[in-house]
């Protein structure tokens, strides 16, 4: 599976990663809803189960990836904005559909 992320979020999921509570997990990013042909994400902290694939990134950090949901989070896009509020915005361009974690 394939997974980009932007800088900011490179850097805001890395804080995340420095906190107590994330000592020894990984970033999880999973389906939260579908419907019919898009889904909504959520963004988390977890540890590897036995059916997730990590999957590494370009700005160092591994994100993982559940295999039963392959079908809505390969090809995600990950992007942090700061504007107009600070959020993360999730996006699967293969399915052409965009929504806000």
């Amino acid at each position: 599976m394939e997974v980009k992320i932007n800088r900011l979020a490179g850097k805001e999921l890395k804080r995340m990663l420095a906190t107590k509570e994330a000592e020894g997990k990984m970033i999880r990013v999973s389906v939260s809803h579908v419907h019919g042909d898009h889904a909504h994400y959520d963004i988390g902290i977890d540890t590897p189960k036995e059916d997730d694939e990590i999957v590494k990134t370009d700005k160092d950090v591994e994100i993982l990836l559940s295999k039963q949901e392959e079908e809505w989070l390969d090809g995600i896009w990950i992007q942090f904005f700061q504007v107009p509020e600070e959020e993360f915005v999730v996006t699967n361009p293969k399915k052409g559909h965009h929504h806000h974690h």
